[in-house]
């Protein structure tokens, strides 16, 4: 009797840990020749407009409590589906606080014409930067830092009514006409002045694409942890263009110089399956 309660308990307690969904805090440092004083990072990807608390004080408070210099928001912050009520909370309570900045991701341009336009507006009215094939020096903690952002390649998908919103109509026609290794050489050119440089990039799986180039980091999301895990020994079972098995599921990868970093994202309710050994997670990211 009492072994089967034991085995029953293990079973239990196993289930919990395999669907547990809460939040975790994933730390990563990068040491740099070209950075004297430390820079925090918080990257935030995948959000899909999932809730986290009331008001989403679960995910604010959490980056309250990390103090970071920099929010970088990765992609797919936005849902196609979910409505995006809890984006625009998460965005109202970090946008007074911290420097944000921003890439698309493919599901805010799956979202089609009006919505697409709707999330921008949002974007806009917390004034979070918007990095579409383009490139910031900043100044953090007496630093200079070579910021750079790129479109997601879905790009092409938003459809814009020329005689609707003509302005609209021309950004979307040069969204267009760049191309995302295009929008890699421009942004890359920054990095002759010989700051660090650090690219953020929905899409993980251009890796080997993006070591052709001078970035020291590379930040994406993209791929949801694989979403189905088995610790130590399967890192992800399947990643949108990444397919099963996916090489860049989450986790750090070095190559030729380039540190990636690729977050697991934030994605619960959204999912189309539940996430399995493979919490959500805030990445913090230290540069020293």
């Amino acid at each position: 009797m009492i072994l089967k309660i034991l085995i029953a308990t293990a079973v239990i307690v196993l289930i919990v840990i395999m669907f547990d969904s809460r939040m975790i805090v994933r730390r990563y440092e990068i040491d740099s020749p070209k950075v004297d004083t430390p820079i925090r990072i918080a990257l935030i990807t995948d959000l899909h407009s999932c809730k986290y608390g009331k008001k989403q004080t679960k995910l604010l408070d959490a980056i309250y409590a990390e103090s970071p210099d920099l929010v970088l928001l990765g992609g797919d912050i936005f849902d196609d589906v979910i409505e995006d009520t809890n984006t625009e909370l998460f965005l109202a309570g970090i946008s007074e606080r911290y420097p944000c900045y921003y890439v698309t991701g493919n599901h805010e341009y799956w979202s089609g014409q009006a919505k697409f336009s709707a999330k921008i507006d949002i974007l806009n009215k917390y004034n979070i930067v918007i990095l579409a094939g383009t490139s910031e020096v900043v100044e953090v903690n007496g630093e200079s830092i070579n910021l750079c952002g790129v479109n997601d390649p879905d790009a092409y998908m938003v459809e814009i009514d020329s005689e609707t919103d003509p302005q609209a109509y021309v950004e979307a026609q040069n969204r267009k006409e760049v191309t995302f290794t295009q929008q890699l050489d421009n942004v890359s050119s920054v990095s002759e002045n010989g700051n660090f440089t650090l690219l953020l990039s929905h899409r993980p799986e251009f890796f080997e694409q993006y070591t052709d180039y001078n970035f020291d980091l590379v930040l994406s999301g993209h791929a949801h942890g694989g979403q189905w895990r088995v610790p130590l020994v399967l890192n992800g079972l399947y990643a949108p263009d990444q397919g099963v098995f996916p090489e860049y599921a989450g986790g750090r990868y070095e190559q030729d110089g380039t540190t990636m970093i690729v977050s697991r994202g934030l994605a619960r309710e959204s999912t189309w399956a539940p996430r399995v050994f493979n919490r959500p997670e805030l990445v913090i990211v230290d540069i020293t």
